[in-house]
């Protein structure tokens, strides 16, 4: 017995894939690790409830969101563009790192992590709020409860919430343009 297969193009960190033949019902996670190799994303809990395996769909209104791939199957993901935590920070043409993004670098900066496992997950969420903030900046006096609104599907199983939002709130106060006077 086969099991029937769909083909999926897919944009991943700027690289095209496809068409390759996909299993129906093959959730992403298991296409971004066992056929593409991109491992970087984790599988946590597997029913959509820790968000370790988040990636950031970017959308042709220049919009993105994070998006489950442990519940989400691949052929959701057929003509879309999307990031993995592989390709958040810069690189040059030849893959070498440039430089990591300012969340990335904020969450080393912070020891954010304890184990990491969770990371992926984490930065991919706050990289998505960080550019929602770019087109809708939010009063000062609300950064707290945006930060918590946009991280608090996540689950770190080693308890670094603290440090994860500090991190956050430092990248989206020091970052010009994010954040407006007012109520």
């Amino acid at each position: 017995m086969t099991l029937p297969t769909r083909p999926l193009t897919v944009t991943i960190n700027g690289r095209r894939h496809g068409p390759i033949d996909v299993p129906e019902g093959l959730m992403m996670i298991d296409v971004l690790h066992e056929m593409l190799g991109l491992t970087g994303s984790r599988l946590g809990c597997g029913i959509g409830i820790c968000h370790a395996c988040v990636v950031i769909w970017d959308r042709d209104d220049q919009t993105s969101e994070a998006v489950q791939t442990c519940i989400t199957g691949a052929g959701f993901f057929d003509g879309k563009r999307i990031r993995t935590i592989e390709g958040i920070a810069r690189r040059n043409d030849k893959g070498d790192l440039l430089a990591l993004s300012p969340v990335q670098q904020a969450f080393l900066d912070q020891f954010s992590f304890q184990c990491g496992y969770c990371t992926p997950g984490f930065v991919n969420a706050a990289t998505v709020l960080i550019e929602r903030l770019k087109r809708a900046p939010v009063p000062r006096g609300e950064v707290e409860a945006t930060v918590a609104a946009a991280l608090e599907k996540h689950i770190c199983r080693c308890t670094g919430y603290v440090r994860y939002y500090q991190a956050v709130r430092d990248v989206i106060l020091a970052t010009p343009g994010l954040t407006r006077d007012g109520a």
